[in-house]
């Protein structure tokens, strides 16, 4: 009797039964219409003329279910009711499209259809199975001329059958509500899902959460990465001439006071540019940019020989400040995997309509040791000049290791502009 009289069978009923509910102004009018070309007949207890209303009613219904609203009303019922599959999502949202509006049309009348079917049946057929299930014990029942011939009531055998004959009238209406609902349920995620425009915009909504998060991750990466790695070294520096250099202990230590102060500042710049991206604010301020980067080559902790050509004023600032990141990203790998004998060479260059950063520093003497949850800094560089329309290289190169960045001066979306 599950399949039947169950939880998911009764709720499913009960979804019909407000399909039925929706229906009934629609019924009305349509039976006004009906009125008012056959004024004689009476639609109310002739199913010719109710036949009738009910089809002029269901036009309307699926005129009214073409609003985007319709559809997120829908959704929200048979989610509740119809007991989806959770592999089978409805669509969230108003219909946008034509196709999403047809389709959101087509389930709300299939629902009021069923619904208006059910009830009816609901409404009379339960009344009629209770009493006939009550004409062995009641004889006004058998005496009501509206149960049948009373004639055919009095015989013995049909009196005995009344019982199961209600029963089964009962079990077949069960079954009926039983099978609509099923078919609503296998309809809704076709009817209601997501088309492929709410996919696109779905997929558009999470390619822009994803980017958010990447941009963070690179902007944390980039300056916070960076000032720890440059305190790690000096902290280490430090603790191994304690004793002897008090001197140099005391200049560590302040460069790490400078270096962490500086860094909150920086964390406090990338967490503005991306509230800036949330809530639209303005005058926040817009991170460190090639202007910044002798104060960067200063306190890297590396020996830097430092060669700019060309005119940096000419740079963007989107540019500028993303050719800073990979610089810092740059100076963080030779502090964490470069050797010590050689200074790191820096160029950075304008001309042509680009800026070209290009970085050696001395190899390694034994391979770097692997950091779980490392090798995101190079990513991370070819994620920035990959958003600008540039490219990037990295790997070793004439003995040293070497990067390279090449920047358009004109970023794609300046030039849609």
């Amino acid at each position: 009797m599950r399949p039947l009289l169950g939880r998911r069978a009764r709720q499913r009923w009960l979804h019909l039964i407000i399909g039925g509910a929706l229906l009934m102004p629609y019924f009305l009018v349509g039976t006004v219409i009906v009125g008012s070309y056959r004024p004689e007949a009476d639609v109310f207890t002739s199913p010719a003329n109710q036949l009738m209303a009910f089809a002029y009613a269901l036009p309307m219904a699926t005129v009214t279910a073409l609003l985007p609203l319709a559809r997120p009303l829908s959704a929200a019922a048979a989610r509740a009711l119809c007991g989806l599959p959770p592999d089978r999502p409805l669509a969230d949202g108003p219909a946008r499209t034509r196709q999403a509006r047809v389709r959101s049309a087509a389930w709300f009348t299939l629902h009021v259809g069923l619904g208006g079917v059910i009830s009816g049946m609901t409404l009379a057929l339960v009344p009629f199975a209770v009493a006939v299930m009550g004409l062995p014990f009641f004889a006004a029942l058998r005496d009501s001329s509206a149960m049948g011939v009373p004639e055919a009531l009095d015989r013995a055998w049909v009196l005995a059958l009344a019982p199961f004959a209600g029963i089964a009238m009962l079990v077949a209406l069960s079954g009926c509500a039983a099978a609509a609902g099923a078919l609503l349920a296998n309809r809704a995620p076709v009817l209601l899902g997501p088309t492929p425009h709410d996919r696109l915009a779905a997929a558009e909504r999470r390619a822009a959460e994803l980017a958010v998060r990447n941009r963070l991750a690179r902007e944390l990466h980039d300056s916070v990465g960076h000032a720890l790695s440059a305190v790690t070294l000096q902290a280490g520096a430090a603790r191994r001439v304690l004793d002897s250099d008090p001197e140099f202990v005391r200049a560590a230590l302040t460069a790490i006071e400078e270096t962490t102060r500086r860094t909150v500042g920086e964390l406090d710049t990338v967490l503005g540019l991306l509230r800036k991206d949330d809530d639209g604010a303005r005058g926040l301020p817009s991170g460190p940019g090639l202007d910044a980067l002798d104060g960067l080559l200063a306190r890297c902790g590396l020996p830097v020989a430092h060669t700019a050509e060309g005119d940096p004023g000419a740079v963007p600032g989107t540019v500028s400040r993303e050719a800073y990141r990979i610089v810092q990203e740059g100076l963080s790998n030779a502090l964490r995997h470069g050797g010590r004998g050689e200074p790191v060479r820096l160029r950075v260059s304008v001309g042509a309509g680009e800026l070209r950063i290009v970085l050696d520093s001395p190899l390694p003497e034994r391979p770097a040791p692997v950091r779980p949850g490392g090798g995101r800094g190079l990513l991370g560089i070819a994620e920035r000049a990959l958003l600008l329309g540039g490219r990037t290289g990295a790997g070793e190169h004439e003995g040293r290791w070497r990067l390279t960045a090449r920047l358009p001066l004109h970023t794609p979306a300046q030039e849609q502009r």
